[in-house]
């Protein structure tokens, strides 16, 4: 039996994140170069987003590239650019097709011209899918984005436009990338690691951290719902008691 069927399909998370790791070491077992993990690493991208619109997920955020990542080898950055702008032209169609709408966040200004072009293709010609919204953090920190609206929030205040006494929770949820789109319910790391390297720290306050040892290039649909499944047996308190939850004495 699939997971797929064990799922309760009333509890389905709104949001999940995920953190890929593994795609290098993953080459490495297979002693191949680090590109063909990254290759890999996209058809696990493609069942992880095929299985969120089977399991009704309404959002799935893939750290894709982070800020840090630009320190890396600079013909790894190439050939991680140009992979993308592959990727995206070959998935777009597929995307359009299983009504998936996607999005990006992150300091895309950094991008190299064609990677952003493609992006802008599919953006557009994924804007009228109604089905699961994948967030593809691109050149994205949670540093660099909480500096950034920091800096919106401190340019507002000072033309006027926003009163320092209105600066709250919700406000500076506005200033994100993420804005209008619900906290991750759950927070998915592969690859073995124990950290959530500086992915989402406004947003995953009170989301459910899920590691598994399976690197990103194993990871399947089925590893997708046995996640979902492990959200599903948490209780999830929010600070208040179990006797509150439950609303039991």
């Amino acid at each position: 039996m699939s997971y797929l069927d064990q799922i309760d399909k009333g509890r389905i998370p709104k949001h999940i994140a995920v953190i890929m790791d593994g795609n290098g070491r993953w080459a490495k077992k297979q002693n191949l170069d680090r590109t063909f993990g990254h290759k890999e690493g996209i058809a696990a991208v493609r069942r992880a987003i095929e299985g969120a619109s089977r399991a009704q997920v309404a959002y799935l955020t893939l750290y894709t590239f982070s800020t840090e990542n630009w320190k890396r080898p600079e013909e790894e950055v190439k050939a991680l650019m140009a992979l993308m702008v592959q990727a995206v032209a070959n998935e777009t169609p597929e995307l359009v097709k299983n009504n998936v709408r996607v999005k990006v966040i992150g300091d895309i200004d950094r991008l190299p011209e064609d990677t952003r072009n493609a992006l802008d293709y599919c953006l557009k010609t994924t804007s009228v899918c109604t089905g699961t919204t994948v967030i593809l953090a691109l050149s994205y920190s949670s540093k660099w984005e909480l500096t950034k609206a920091m800096k919106d929030i401190a340019a507002d205040v000072k033309s006027g436009q926003l009163d320092a006494n209105d600066i709250n929770e919700t406000l500076i949820g506005s200033y994100l990338g993420t804005k209008g789109i619900p906290d991750p319910d759950i927070l998915i790391r592969t690859g073995g690691e124990f950290r959530v390297s500086n992915f989402l720290l406004w947003q995953i306050a009170y989301s459910e951290l899920y590691f598994t040892d399976e690197l990103w290039p194993d990871f399947k649909e089925e590893s997708l719902y046995k996640a979902i499944i492990d959200f599903q047996n948490r209780e999830r308190r929010f600070g208040k008691t179990s006797e509150q939850i439950s609303g039991k004495p």
